[in-house]
């Protein structure tokens, strides 16, 4: 008798492929009604400035951008998370027939190996944290599935995801409905040394990470925040920095779609009362 040995990894890929095969087939057909306007679109989005969440392209790191249906993310391979992930959240975008219960984590196909899977997460002691967070997808199936993909999360401590982290998602929230939209930026912020890995593909452990909202309606106005990737329970306030900050910390630019005198009037100022904090 010939007995064949087949490590755990092994059966689990074979069971991941076949997951990922079977999604990607129901999620085509979503796409497909979407595109012809027979399934649940985002009637909210519709603004005179155009991808004004997407910052300007880096020029240091490992970039590649990813244009998905809730947000765009600029990923880098020698990390296995993203630089940045940027959306437009509007009313429209937090409700509707999608449930977070019905998506899973799931490893990126469209990204080089190796790459963040779920393994690298277990045991490790970290969340897999959202950058662009499921609670602002609920308006399109597509949207939501695409919210679970590890290239659009990063390993955070369990503490923030859940306390002060999750509060801020739920500022946000409350913004969209108060202003009608809001344009938002997040992601992880590694200083100089040597970064701490988990899992066997190495996926980096921020130190920290930063979210920059800008507000379009009436007077402009945006606010940045940073938050150390420990513990932690604080107002949010005490989080608040100007954009520019953020900018000169994460060495990246954002909003520059925006009209040179806006863009520098808005990034220069940090002021929490103006956004009820």
């Amino acid at each position: 008798m010939c007995v064949t040995l087949c490590s755990c990894n092994q059966i689990v890929k074979r069971m991941d492929a076949k997951v990922a095969e079977t999604r990607k087939a129901v999620f085509t057909d979503i796409k497909k009604e979407v595109e012809a306007g027979t399934s649940n679109k985002d009637e909210g989005v519709a603004s005179e400035y155009n991808d004004l969440e997407t910052p300007a392209p880096l020029k240091l790191v490992s970039e590649q951008i990813l244009r998905r249906t809730g947000y765009t993310a600029s990923y880098n391979s020698d990390r296995r998370v993203p630089n940045w992930v940027a959306w437009h959240l509007t009313p429209n975008r937090l409700t509707g027939d999608a449930k977070r219960s019905g998506s899973a984590f799931h490893e990126d196909e469209e990204v080089p190996e190796p790459r963040a899977v779920h393994f690298d997460y277990v045991r490790s002691g970290y969340d897999r944290g959202h950058m662009c967070p499921a609670g602002d997808n609920k308006w399109n199936a597509v949207a939501m599935d695409e919210s679970f993909l590890l290239t659009n999360v990063c390993p955070q401590a369990p503490s923030l995801n859940r306390g002060d982290w999750n509060e801020m998602e739920q500022a946000c929230r409350k913004w969209a409905k108060q202003y009608g939209d809001l344009y938002i930026v997040c992601g992880p912020i590694f200083y100089k040394g040597k970064t701490k890995t988990i899992g066997a593909n190495k996926v980096a452990v921020p130190e920290a990470f930063f979210k920059v909202v800008l507000c379009m309606k009436g007077e402009p106005k945006a606010i940045g925040f940073i938050y150390k990737n420990g513990d932690g329970n604080r107002p949010k306030g005490d989080y608040a920095n100007s954009v520019d900050e953020v900018e000169r910390i994460t060495g990246i630019d954002f909003f520059p779609s925006l009209p040179d005198n806006v863009e520098k009037k808005v990034e220069a100022e940090c002021n929490p009362d103006d956004w009820d904090l």
